[in-house]
């Protein structure tokens, strides 16, 4: 199939899982076509049957604000016609479904389906802005197929906006081959240079991930085990929790890494994973490091106990209950043979029910069923 994908490019869940669905698409012979205003953060120039398109937005001295959308659905039609795209699948939906949308319109009568993926936030931040929840709710019921992330994303979905379509669950997976546990941890000592056990946080350090969190619990931790903090990723809050970390007096043990590209290197390094998010539709970081062998402490939210079963692969506490998850990383760093346990079982929960050969042959079928009308 000849397939294009947009998603938003930036170091977010949403354009993670896209890029990684195009590249693994491609190993399986697929023609993938990225159409997006920036190279998306994890595809690697150079891909066997990988294409990026740009999507550049003329600015004008009438528009207060460049008309992306617009640009974006005359690139996606653009694409389609000269590279002969089966089908359109857009991930996070606005605006890219409205845009798919357009560019359907545009060419038809030639049949052009979109399928639009939910990711979480679309929905429950952006998509429950009265600004936007009337076209939300349209580009969704227009879609030509419609996929969730987690089940609770699905129910959420069709609670808030009354949606009465299919929605299938397609949840989100890891490259087993990828992700997998490093059990010398070659490398930990650059950042735990006397043998300390490091935290890891990934996140684009939005309020609803609580990064500052993370900092507050590595002090706590630190009161009776030797901990360090890798703070991976960059954002809005970062620079408070850096003053936080000042403010704690635990700067010298949390480093911050920035945007990082291959994340695979990084995570096996960490002991413990640490996702105190105040709501996550999936969890995609506890996932890639229940693969690695990374035991995650996390927050019971959103579609997180769909992917981390409590007490048996990582530990799910109430968002802000900085005690809990302190807790329950002393239990982990304190107690060899829990941490091997459950290490063990998130690797092999990781594989059995969420590597990219068991979830990538569900949207294939998905791409063949919308094609046929089904």
């Amino acid at each position: 199939m000849k397939i294009g994908i947009t998603c938003y490019p930036t170091y977010g869940g949403s354009g993670i899982v896209a890029t990684e669905l195009g590249l693994e698409l491609a190993t399986r012979g697929h023609d993938v076509h990225f159409i997006s205003y920036a190279n998306p953060i994890r595809l690697d120039p150079g891909t066997p049957r990988i294409h990026y398109h740009e999507v550049e937005v003329a600015t004008y001295p009438l528009f207060q604000y460049p008309p992306y959308t617009l640009a974006l659905a005359s690139r996606m039609a653009e694409v389609a016609e000269a590279y002969e795209l089966d089908v359109l699948h857009v991930h996070y939906a606005i605006p890219h479904s409205p845009a798919a949308m357009l560019a359907r319109q545009m060419l038809a009568p030639r049949r052009l389906p979109f399928i639009t993926t939910l990711h979480g936030t679309d929905i429950t931040l952006v998509g429950t802005d009265p600004s936007y929840f009337p076209i939300t709710k349209f580009s969704i019921e227009q879609s030509d197929g419609v996929t969730a992330i987690s089940d609770h994303l699905r129910n959420q979905t069709i609670e808030v906006f009354g949606i009465e379509r299919e929605i299938r669950v397609i949840k989100n997976f890891v490259n087993c081959d990828l992700y997998k546990p490093d059990s010398e941890r070659k490398g930990a000592s650059l950042y735990a240079p006397e043998g300390e056990k490091l935290l890891i946080h990934l996140s684009n350090f939005r309020p609803v991930k609580r990064a500052a969190d993370c900092v507050r619990i590595l002090a706590a931790v630190r009161e009776q085990v030797p901990a360090r903090l890798l703070m991976a990723g960059d954002g809005p809050d970062r620079g408070a929790c850096e003053h936080l970390a000042r403010q704690l007096k635990v700067e010298k043990y949390v480093e911050f890494l920035g945007k990082q590209n291959h994340v695979e290197r990084l995570i096996p390094l960490a002991h413990v994973l640490l996702m105190p998010s105040e709501m996550e539709s999936f969890g995609l970081v506890a996932l890639e490091a229940m693969a690695c062998g990374v035991v995650p402490v996390a927050t019971r939210v959103g579609g997180v106990p769909e992917v981390v079963t409590d007490g048996e692969d990582g530990f799910l506490e109430t968002p802000g209950d900085i005690a809990g998850l302190s807790r329950r990383v002393v239990q982990l760093l304190t107690d060899e043979q829990l941490h091997y346990t459950m290490s063990k079982a998130g690797r092999w929960n990781a594989n059995e029910k969420f590597c990219s050969e068991k979830i990538i042959p569900l949207y294939e079928q998905y791409y063949r069923d919308v094609l046929d009308g089904r």
